[in-house]
């Protein structure tokens, strides 16, 4: 995705911990099951041009849509952290209209097989 030496932090939290999030952070007082925050932007945007930011996934909504979806936790939770990862690497597919959901839907779709493939998840 054009960052090959960046950092990234991901941590996986419980509904509680990602809804004082999202409620604080995002205006939404609700558990979700992954949110990014870009040290990209901002204020202090570009201050380290090597630290992408931070993807806080919700164990419990990834558990509860796994066995929705009929798939493995561990595939759920790779998905959300790769969903997390496009977000930080300027994907948006909330505030940048349908073309552009479309396009990180297809670049999510891509890497999960490339993942797939490998065996990875």
């Amino acid at each position: 995705m054009g960052y090959p030496d960046s950092e990234l932090a991901v941590t996986i939290v419980g509904d509680r911990a990602i809804r004082v999030l999202n409620r604080d952070y995002l205006g939404k007082d609700r558990p979700t099951n992954v949110i990014s925050f870009s040290m990209q932007e901002g204020e202090f945007g570009g201050m380290n041009p090597l630290v992408l930011g931070d993807v806080v996934i919700s164990a419990d909504t990834t558990a509860r849509e796994a066995e929705e979806g009929g798939m493995p936790f561990f595939s759920r939770l790779c998905f959300l952290m790769l969903h997390g990862m496009l977000h930080l690497a300027g994907f948006d597919h909330e505030r940048s209209g349908e073309a552009e959901a479309r396009r990180m839907e297809a670049k999510e779709k891509e890497i999960f097989a490339l993942l797939e493939k490998e065996g990875l998840v």
